[in-house]
């Protein structure tokens, strides 16, 4: 079993960043598929970034690339998404999602992440 924990969230203006963070209560940190999600009021869960926790490797969605930055940080079963020039569109419960143990590369396909933290809630003013 997997437990994940988020934290971060809050409210901040437009052209703000924020730091979100999830860190893993796993082994096997390596082998797993780390996302991050999100879900705006009256929308359907939606996928930002991802990452290969054994190499590193990124995805992002078109709507956050080039502002957003997901790392991880292997020796504390971490991973981060750093939020740039964050716009009011950005608020949303961010999630972090693990996939795995699995070999595969950094994906935003929803339904195959097993495990899912709570939620942090990420509010952007105008």
């Amino acid at each position: 079993q997997v437990q994940l924990v988020e934290s971060g969230g809050g409210l901040v203006q437009a052209g703000g960043s924020l730091r979100l963070s999830c860190a893993a209560s796993v082994r096997t940190f390596r082998r797993y598929t780390m996302g991050w999600f999100r879900q705006a009021p009256g929308k359907e869960r939606e996928f930002v970034a991802a990452i290969n926790t054994s190499d590193g490797s990124t995805s992002y969605a078109d709507s956050v690339k080039g502002r957003f930055t997901m790392f991880r940080d292997n020796a504390k079963n971490t991973v981060y998404l750093q939020m740039n020039s964050l716009k009011p569109e950005d608020t949303a419960v961010y999630y972090c999602a693990a996939d795995g143990p699995s070999w595969g590369g950094p994906h935003g396909r929803l339904a195959e992440y097993d495990y899912w933290g709570q939620g942090t809630q990420v509010t952007v003013s105008s």
